[in-house]
């Protein structure tokens, strides 16, 4: 993450070259897409974020972004992807929304309508997780939400901080889970036929979030069977089909992912609609869910019976062509 004057001090020309370079070289060498969290950099002009944008244009891939808070961060996001004429993915709706997510979807659904190249994701869980020490964290609770510092959990212990537990915190700097949203905004992204499912998987050192083996079953069982916010197949669609058709563009072997059909890669999960359900949490991240009894990659089976299979790597990595 960035911190100190990576975060808050601008870009020179030179460096903003620099990051342009980087960026242009990543793509070449075959990266998915260009990747940016706006409220990790509160220094960053505009100028200096429009040329990110305009290095993706160029190579026709969207930009995939972390927005700043809210509505007004959308609306920043949408302008620059506008001008530059570039894609862009807004990563988990839900998180940088909170109660603003409703109107937030519907300057979505309305710059789409305009024609604009726009897409959005969620993930199932009303508390998030990042780096204590980033700015993203210390700007909001050294200031405007400093009385709700109680929204911050410390993992290793399970405490919610107070200032002065904040602050020594701070100092140690890791991971920490902040208690933000609500579980309706949680529901309304779900549910919402904008929104893909990611995970936004977190895993540090033994430390993460619940997201990281949950998401998949936590909609299949929560929000399909128990609540009945999607039917079985929108879930699906959202998980699988939505997400493959986002990235085939710039990355062709997506054209074979997401999808049961002939000539489709063999990555497939079984599981029991009846029984499918999350079993992590804030205090075990890493527990394995109920009902998903196989899972293959490439015809391997990788979770077979419900437990992992050891020893077995058949994945192949993600990449969009590599252009020298």
């Amino acid at each position: 993450m960035p911190v100190a004057a990576g975060a808050y001090r601008p870009a020179s020309p030179a460096e903003t070259d620099e990051i342009v370079r980087r960026i242009e070289q990543g793509l070449k060498d075959g990266a998915v897409s260009v990747g940016a969290g706006f409220p990790y950099t509160p220094g960053a002009t505009r100028d200096e974020l429009l040329a990110v944008f305009r290095a993706a244009a160029r190579a026709s891939t969207p930009v995939h972004v972390h927005i700043r808070q809210g509505v007004d961060g959308l609306k920043e996001a949408l302008a620059l992807a506008e001008e530059a004429r570039a894609s862009l993915h807004v990563v988990h709706i839900n998180s940088a929304g909170y109660e603003e997510t409703p109107a937030m979807l519907q300057l979505i659904a309305a710059a789409r309508q305009r024609g604009q190249d726009v897409t959005t994701e969620a993930y199932p869980y009303d508390a998030g997780m990042t780096q204590i020490e980033s700015a993203t964290v210390q700007d909001p609770y050294t200031h405007e939400r400093a009385d709700r510092v109680g929204e911050i959990e410390w993992p290793p212990t399970g405490e919610r901080l107070n200032a002065e537990s904040f602050a020594r915190y701070s100092k140690i700097g890791g991971p920490v889970v902040l208690h933000r949203n609500t579980e309706a905004m949680v529901a309304l992204a779900i549910a919402s036929p904008l929104t893909m499912i990611g995970s936004d998987a977190y895993w540090l050192n033994g430390t993460g979030h619940p997201r990281t083996t949950g998401t998949y079953s936590r909609v299949l069982g929560r929000y399909v069977r128990e609540t009945h916010a999607l039917t079985l197949m929108d879930a699906i669609r959202k998980m699988t089909l939505m997400p493959a058709a986002r990235l085939e563009a710039r990355v062709p072997a997506m054209k074979r992912k997401g999808r049961i059909a002939v000539g489709a890669d063999a990555d497939l999960t079984i599981f029991d609609p009846a029984r499918v359900l999350d079993r992590s949490t804030y205090r075990q991240p890493s527990l394995a869910p109920a009902g998903i009894e196989y899972v293959l990659v490439n015809g391997v089976a990788v979770v077979s019976r419900g437990r992992a299979v050891d020893g077995v790597t058949p994945g192949v990595a993600v990449r969009a062509a590599v252009r020298h």
